[in-house]
């Protein structure tokens, strides 16, 4: 089980950086005419918008791994 919950972490986290290596593109990309944009061209920050919403989401999903007793910290940092 803790394996799974490792995945999907794993999973968020290649989607973050997917999410940022296309706003990155976007951005070098650019257009300075919107009107010769294609139809399904989305704007940089939307790519941007949704790496901070899966971010969270990890966030989110370790601090109730921690709280319920899924997964457990090392007792010492070092």
């Amino acid at each position: 089980m803790v394996f799974i919950f490792k995945l999907v972490l794993l999973l968020l986290l290649l989607f973050i950086l997917i999410n940022l290596g296309r706003a990155m593109f976007e951005m070098v990309r650019g257009t300075d005419d919107e009107d010769n944009a294609e139809p399904d061209d989305k704007p940089m920050s939307f790519y941007l918008g949704r790496r901070v919403f899966l971010s969270a989401l990890a966030i989110i999903l370790l601090i109730a791994a921690l709280l319920s007793g899924f997964i457990e910290p090392h007792g010492r940092p070092y």
